[in-house]
């Protein structure tokens, strides 16, 4: 049976993820704040503070045990939020800080599973964001450098030498996601241009079924016009 680790597992986007797994009859490893019923097994992220490093080396460990030392075939990183702010709000240091913790420090960590734990030519894939890959955000600059040190990230990854094994590293940049979070927030927008999570999570169905269906190494950018979503 395949397996694919989830980190993100429960929220909007991890959840269509791992129920179009589990649909497929692969294992699933949901990683989050909370257990996600849909997935096989669940590492719960301890909801206080640790290190980078006590988390990371925790979860990974966590994972190993669930795998039975088995080898995934796909770690997807789906885990993040959005913040604004210019370095003028008063929010400005508070939200970066939450901005790197949750995009940064978990493709971090979900980059140190893969090394471990990810079959090689296996699928990594890490959320970074368009914005980001088009220039400053001063208006969310610190989700903006966090999605930048992601798009590095999957960067330095996909060469050899990394500590992935025969590396197939990804990255998806979605302009807005159909959230129903982004619905509450922004009732009167455009629907049709947000792309829908079953989309994202078919798409990284397909990559990790196909080991030519993406280029390792490559940002995808993920855009939707008048409901049709272009892969880039």
């Amino acid at each position: 049976m395949p397996s694919v680790v989830v980190y993100g597992g429960s929220g909007a986007l991890g959840t269509s993820i791992v129920k179009l797994f589990k649909k497929h009859a692969w294992k699933v490893v949901s990683i989050d704040f909370n257990i996600n019923p849909d997935a096989d097994d669940s590492v719960v992220v301890p909801d206080h503070p640790q290190t980078l490093d006590d988390q990371g080396t925790r979860i990974s460990a966590d994972v190993g045990d669930l795998l039975s030392g088995a080898k995934a075939d796909a770690v997807l990183c789906v885990a993040g939020g959005w913040q604004g702010g210019n370095a003028a709000s008063s929010s400005f240091l508070s939200n970066a800080e939450l901005s790197l913790k949750q995009s940064v420090n978990t493709s971090l960590i979900a980059a140190h599973i893969a090394a471990r734990h990810l079959k090689p030519s296996g699928l990594l894939a890490l959320t970074g964001a368009v914005p980001a890959q088009q220039g400053g955000t001063p208006g969310m600059i610190g989700y903006g450098m966090a999605k930048a040190a992601v798009h590095h990230l999957v960067a330095s990854l996909a060469i050899d030498g990394s500590g992935i094994p025969s590396p197939r590293v990804v990255g998806i940049l979605p302009q807005t996601l159909d959230t129903p979070g982004n619905r509450s927030a922004m009732p009167k927008a455009d629907f049709s241009s947000w792309t829908p999570l079953d989309t994202v999570a078919e798409l990284l169905y397909k990559w990790a079924n196909d080991c030519d269906a993406c280029e390792n190494g490559r940002l995808y950018t993920l855009i939707t016009n008048n409901s049709v979503t272009s892969v880039e």
